[in-house]
């Protein structure tokens, strides 16, 4: 027997190293991290022959890895197949149990899933056996109006008698049956092993001959890298600062970065996450069994509609993004930047040193698109959980201190008025000025593509105080047009607002001033901006030390009044002539133009008129007619008859004449509508006053 054991090891001992080596790790060998959390890798290895390679993911990598794995062999092999150790949810495990537990069973309800089984109840040195009757919990009331809850166990001894033991720490229960024992133990490795199921191992199987290359390309799941930057200005008059720029990147996948080509993408393609790698369980209709045996048979109607189950229905939107194509290499060189720590006080080396050193861009910069790509010229290595800073940029860039100043931040800052020459898009992040050999301020920056100019603050300018103060007028009509009918009168406000700055320091200043760019307003004056943002005018003041200087900025606003020429008033005319707004021919025109409009209104009054007589001609008939019919069969019928009919006959003929003339005075109203509209139509005027 010992001789066969002895064997048993020995023969286990030779195959485990076979195992082993028949599936090697694929490492990584390129790294591309976006801005939208997601992230680019590429494996490249050699296999021999038919052979298993092996890639660890965490779970959360998995669902991405899913939906973006490619696997090439690259020199006549095939893949003949993945594979991954699938986890089912703990929920769908546990109904494998005999026992009803869940993931969140309490005391309570694991006792009351052990109702009927064998258990040896101990209470002190007394120990009762006899099966779990019940589980019940208990109230009991306590002065002044707390209540107090308590579990109360029920057993059945061996003896036929019913116990009751309150559920106390000093309480043991043990389960007498071997077999529940053993579901126990399941369900306690179940719920502990499911916080040990975060390594994925994917086995990915070729087949060929002779030695091949390997290559897999997939997304996943990665933190966000961050960009950060240091300025360092020269003490040197005239030199350039130096600009350093670093990524921050976090390793928190199953793998090492061990040499990897590291990229790093200033964007955010879509993406998107599903449970792809999460078991799915369909729900289905559950039939009742038939009530009776010996009834016959019967089909059930099925559900219109499944339950879908709300986990494993992840957000659908584009498809992944493509890899970015490898950077173009540059010319220049490849170069290693050092940096040592400079003791306090020594700003004068830290100012050679900057003098010499030269603009080494650690990573070459590519445009994708709506992206921006650096591709760091130096392999990395970042084990998993571990985090690092890597160079992207280390440059010197044009740059002016200024004062800034801001309605929006009435305290004035000290600032750089940057532009980006060097020759790579500065990400967004913070950045920190270093300054005689020590921290002056920090900021954020927004992105900046190459050439563009910027002002970034980053401290408080104590030494510098400004004053606004307004002074709004409002101008008379400033120009007249007249054109086809349509008189416009503009006027206008003037809006002269004056800055007052005091420097308090004996060096000088050079201040920028931001002016809100107002709907409407314009600049008037001679006074340019120096440059314009979408919403702010930024003017350039040169502060001399220990004196004030002021800057006056003029803004006009147009007012226009429309109308009609035809509706000008006697009082509009007489404004306007008094105003000299119009020459005397003009104000002859309008007036001329204003007596057409009274002949207009007077005929319109005549034709008012006629409209009320026929009206009051149609009463007196109606007032007629209803007497004749209360004549019938009177006396005086006749009589009354023959006045009542002439009396009918005259008013007819005074109808008649009275719309011929009504008739008549339109025809004369419309030719005068027409003779004003001439009148409005050619009378032009375009005076500035």
């Amino acid at each position: 027997m010992k001789d066969l054991l002895l064997a048993l090891m020995v023969l286990c001992s030779a195959i485990a190293p076979a195992a082993e080596n028949a599936t090697e790790k694929l490492p990584v060998r390129r790294v591309v991290l976006y801005k939208n959390g997601v992230g680019y890798f590429e494996h490249a290895g050699r296999v021999h022959g038919d052979q298993d390679l092996r890639i660890e993911f965490t779970s959360s990598q998995l669902n991405d890895v899913l939906k973006s794995l490619t696997v090439l062999d690259l020199n006549g092999g095939r893949i003949t197949g993945v594979g991954y150790n699938s986890v089912a949810p703990l929920s769908e495990q546990l109904k494998s149990l005999r026992l009803p537990l869940d993931e969140t069973t309490t005391l309570e309800s694991f006792l009351s899933a052990l109702r009927g089984a064998r258990v040896q109840v101990r209470s002190g040195a007394a120990v009762t056996s006899g099966r779990l009757l019940s589980v019940e919990q208990k109230i009991a009331k306590r002065p002044p109006n707390e209540d107090i809850k308590t579990l109360e166990l029920s057993v059945i001894t061996d003896a036929g008698e019913v116990r009751n033991f309150p559920v106390t720490p000093a309480l043991g229960v043990q389960v007498a049956d071997r077999d529940l024992s053993e579901e126990i133990s399941r369900y306690l490795n179940l719920v502990g092993s499911a916080r040990n199921q975060d390594l994925r191992r994917m086995t990915i199987s070729t087949a060929g001959s002779g030695d091949r290359n390997i290559f897999v390309s997939y997304i996943s799941e990665v933190p966000v890298w961050k960009s950060t930057y240091r300025i360092l200005l020269p003490a040197k008059a005239g030199a350039k600062p130096l600009l350093q720029g670093w990524a921050i990147v976090d390793n928190t996948v199953g793998e090492d970065w061990k040499d990897v080509e590291l990229s790093l993408v200033a964007g955010a393609p879509q993406s998107f996450i599903q449970e792809l790698s999460k078991p799915y369980y369909t729900r289905r209709p559950v039939v009742a069994l038939p009530g009776m045996a010996m009834l016959t048979p019967q089909t059930h109607e099925g559900t219109m509609a499944e339950e879908k189950d709300a986990e494993n229905n992840g957000p659908v939107s584009a498809s992944p993004p493509p890899a970015p194509s490898p950077a173009k290499p540059m010319a220049k060189a490849r170069a290693r930047v050092s940096f040592e720590p400079e003791s306090a006080g020594r700003a004068a080396s830290v100012a050679d040193a900057m003098e010499r050193n030269e603009s080494i861009v650690a990573a070459e910069g590519q445009d994708l698109g709506d992206l921006f790509e650096y591709n760091l010229k130096e392999k990395v290595t970042i084990l998993k959980n571990r985090s690092a800073l890597v160079p992207i940029i280390n440059a010197h860039v044009e740059a002016e201190k200024v004062t800034l100043w801001s309605a929006a931040s009435p305290r004035p800052l000290r600032a750089l008025w940057i532009t980006n020459s060097s020759g790579l898009t500065l990400d967004s992040g913070p950045f920190n000025v270093i300054e005689n050999s020590a921290f002056a301020g920090e900021g954020l920056i927004d992105p900046l593509k190459p050439k563009e100019r910027r002002l970034l603050s980053y401290a408080l300018d104590q030494a510098m105080r400004v004053d606004r103060k307004d002074d709004m007028e409002s101008r008379p009509v400033t120009r007249l047009r007249i054109a086809r009918g349509l008189m416009v009168q503009t006027s206008e406000r003037r809006d002269h607002q004056t800055y007052t700055l005091r420097n308090s320091d004996v060096q000088a200043r050079d201040v920028v001033l931001e002016h809100p760019v107002r709907p409407g307003w314009k600049l008037a004056g001679d006074v340019k901006p120096e440059e314009t943002s979408a919403s702010t005018y930024r003017f350039r003041v040169h502060a001399p030390g220990g004196q004030t200087t002021t800057l006056k900025i003029d803004e006009v606003e147009p007012l226009e009044q429309r109308m009609a020429v035809s509706n000008i008033t006697n009082d509009q005319i007489t404004y306007l002539a008094s105003g000299r707004a119009i020459k005397p021919e003009v104000e002859q025109a309008l007036r001329r133009i204003l007596e057409q409009k009274n002949q207009i209104a007077a005929l319109d009054q005549q034709m008012q008129q006629r409209r009320s007589q026929i009206d009051a001609i149609d009463k007196d008939q109606q007032r007629l007619r209803e007497n004749m019919k209360a004549l019938k069969g009177s006396p005086e019928e006749k009589a009354l008859l023959q006045r009542y009919t002439k009396e009918l006959n005259d008013q007819e003929d005074q109808l008649a004449a009275v719309r011929a003339e009504i008739k008549s005075l339109e025809a004369k109203r419309n030719d005068a509508r027409a003779q004003l509209d001439r009148m409005a139509q050619e009378l032009t005027l375009d005076e500035k006053l």
